[in-house]
């Protein structure tokens, strides 16, 4: 049973959550069902329909509301009604829609709480909750889940290293050349087609790119003299359509292998043509008008009576789907065209980028994909697994409640494998001591090289103090000199002084910025702090194209044997694949990883490793003998390692085991190697 000195603690803590998603809708039910009574919740989005399969608070009437307040109503008036009001009618849930990086949300409201969970999908808002929570000394629980990866980071001022002790990778990203010439994956098809042809037809038709080519020996003639993607006076939305098809899968193709030396080393792509692929008898073969009402939800595949998204369509489908969304896109949403994004949710758009994705891949001889695949790829979506979520929140909770007990010895970052390693799906690793070069909570000086006599202002604060350092609402001085400011009580001269300072190069400011001076660069709200010792440099090569190189200061001490630091210099990163870890629902970039498993056998042998033969070690290194009591925090993860053999043998049910009873059956679990609780 737990003890009434924690059960008292549990009770009267003040917990923040950050994020109201997936990880957080489980997260909230897991917090209420283990007896926390004060839960503030902020939260900017709103409910999606793709949101209900895994969000399971939220229902098909929460659509368009916000998360934080949809999430408060219906833990209270659903799940709570059977379960949270008859054993904690007291409980208050405090709901804020609202962005994290508002200005309320300062130190002093940060310093309200006793610890804050983190269920957030990007990574800067992370880093300002990091940061936020360092200036209030308040302990973070950080979390993220990928599928069926998952981990929960523990953070403490001054005793663990912080969110951003490890730089984290960049997204990844395509060269347009790429993109536009020499597609050789799905996914090039997929960015082609959506961030390049469907912005041209249904979104800012003034942009500028590669669709618009016409062939040499037609520049001149009056059919291209016009926009191609114009609709022409009197051309029916058909014939239109079998013009751009033509256009973007035909002449374009054309045009690129016209240049021969680009594929002296390449398969080259074939044109593909209409008249190749369709019948001119489009409208009887491609859906029919009058099957769509205005009521209906438009969709292709629902007029063309198909019906499986999962199935991969052949070209000459892939090809009736791109005319008639196209069709649909002109007679259902007219209105929308020339403000059209693309939505992930938006059904026609995910037809029409599949099917254009699906023609370009043919052309270039790249596999095609179904929708379903197709919606995930454009998308940017990992597909998210409830109970890596649920595994997660009943993760996020164990390491809330060792932080009520300032149980510092018992922290844990854990992990959350597909794959076991060790005979272990949850691996569990000590957290790390402060990283002693980070800048965020080591205050760390920064190092950036840059031409000064070039580089403007603006292209720092941009560049590197919003994009690189994520800071907000920044101060940069030199010296007692303050160069630029963001606040909302400036006064309008002084405004006007700072505008002008940002288009002036760095060696031309009031306080010439030059080699082996230090930049002091403050953000008020986050109380961050950290200086920039400047190097001018002439020139950078191609891959550095911000012409700036912003680096580390002081290096990370090496170890006697010339290693890299095994406690504060190496990332938890390193123990799962490269990317960060976001929450699996939301939009994650494209990475290219190794399986986790891998890696972790790689890692040394100085980690804890919860075994059955190590229990004994354990409780020696206590000072208690094998007789003795297990500890509620020795059996917390292998507990959920081992769910479905603990639920059979004590009678739990294993829903109830994950989500809320998560205490009661760690206990249990002591009983699996004979020892007592």
């Amino acid at each position: 049973m737990v003890s009434e000195q924690l059960l008292s603690a549990i009770e009267g803590a003040k917990v923040l959550m950050v994020g109201a998603g997936g990880i957080g809708c489980e997260l909230l039910k897991t917090l209420a069902l283990s007896g926390f009574q004060d839960i503030h919740i902020i939260d900017i989005d709103t409910i999606e329909i793709s949101n209900l399969n895994r969000q399971f608070l939220f229902r098909q009437s929460h659509v368009g509301q916000s998360k934080a307040k949809a999430s408060t109503f219906t833990c209270i008036f659903l799940v709570a009604r059977d379960a949270v009001l008859r054993f904690r009618p007291n409980i208050s849930i405090t709901p804020y829609h609202a962005n994290i990086k508002e200005s309320r949300f300062n130190v002093d409201f940060f310093k309200e709480f006793d610890v804050v969970l983190n269920g957030l999908d990007n990574l800067d808002a992370r880093r300002h909750v990091n940061r936020l929570c360092l200036a209030a000394h308040v302990p973070l629980v950080e979390s993220g889940t990928t599928g069926f990866l998952g981990q929960v980071t523990v953070h403490l001022k001054g005793e663990t290293e912080c969110y951003e002790c490890h730089p984290k990778p960049a997204p990844k990203t395509y060269p347009v050349c790429t993109i536009t010439s020499t597609p050789s994956k799905f996914v090039h098809c997929i960015v082609w087609a959506k961030e390049l042809l469907f912005e041209k037809l249904f979104g800012n038709k003034n942009q500028e790119n590669d669709l618009n080519v016409s062939s040499s020996d037609a520049s001149n003639s009056s059919e291209h003299s016009e926009d191609v993607f114009e609709c022409r006076i009197d051309e029916e939305i058909e014939q239109y359509g079998r013009r751009i098809y033509d256009h973007v899968f035909g002449l374009n193709i054309e045009v690129a292998l016209s240049n021969k030396e680009t594929w002296k080393n390449r398969n080259k792509p074939r044109p593909i043509y209409s008249k190749d692929v369709l019948s001119e008898k489009l409208t009887k073969q491609n859906g029919n008008t009058e099957k769509v009402s205005a009521t209906d939800d438009v969709s292709a595949m629902s007029s063309l009576a198909l019906k499986n998204p999962q199935v991969v369509w052949s070209l000459a489908e892939n090809s009736r789907v791109f005319l008639e969304s196209l069709r649909l896109f002109f007679l259902k949403r007219g209105k929308e065209i020339g403000n059209l994004t693309f939505d992930k949710d938006d059904q026609l758009a995910v037809e029409f980028v599949t099917a254009a994705a699906n023609i370009r891949a043919s052309s270039f001889g790249i596999p095609l994909h179904s929708l379903f695949e197709a919606k995930g790829i454009a998308g940017n979506i990992v597909h998210a697994v409830a109970s890596t979520n649920a595994i997660i929140a009943g993760l996020i909770v164990i390491e809330a409640i060792k932080v009520l007990k300032r149980d510092n010895n018992n922290y844990r970052m854990t992990y959350c494998l597909e794959h076991p390693s060790r005979k272990l799906l949850l691996m569990p690793v000590e957290p790390y001591e402060p990283n002693q070069s980070c800048y965020v909570c080591s205050e760390t000086s920064l190092s950036l090289e840059v031409n000064t006599h070039r580089s403007k202002l603006r292209d720092v604060v941009e560049k590197i103090v919003n994009a690189r350092l994520g800071m907000n609402f920044p101060l940069l001085m030199l010296g007692a000199t303050i160069l630029y400011e963001v606040g909302e009580d400036l006064e309008e001269d002084m405004v006007a002084v700072y505008a002008a300072n940002l288009e002036k190069a760095l060696s031309e400011l009031p306080s010439p910025v030059i080699s082996g001076t230090v930049l002091t660069v403050e953000d008020l709200q986050q109380e961050l702090k950290c200086c920039i010792n400047i190097k001018h440099r002439e020139e950078f090569d191609e891959k550095e194209h911000d012409g700036m190189l912003l680096s580390r200061w002081v290096e990370p001490p090496a170890d006697k044997d010339g290693n890299k630091p095994i406690g504060n210099g190496e990332s938890p990163s390193s123990v799962l694949p490269t990317e960060e870890i976001l929450e699996g629902e939301k939009d994650v970039e494209i990475q290219e990883t190794s399986e986790p498993t891998e890696m972790l056998q790689g890692r040394k042998e100085n980690r804890p490793m919860f075994r059955k033969e190590s229990v004994p070690i354990m409780l020696k290194k206590k000072g208690r003998s094998e007789t003795d009591d297990v500890d509620l925090s020795d059996c917390t993860l292998m507990a959920l390692t081992m769910s479905w053999q603990i639920s059979a043998k004590v009678g739990v049910n294993c829903d109830i085991f994950l989500v809320g009873t998560v205490l009661s059956v760690f206990q249990s679990f002591g009983h699996n190697f004979g020892y007592g609780c």
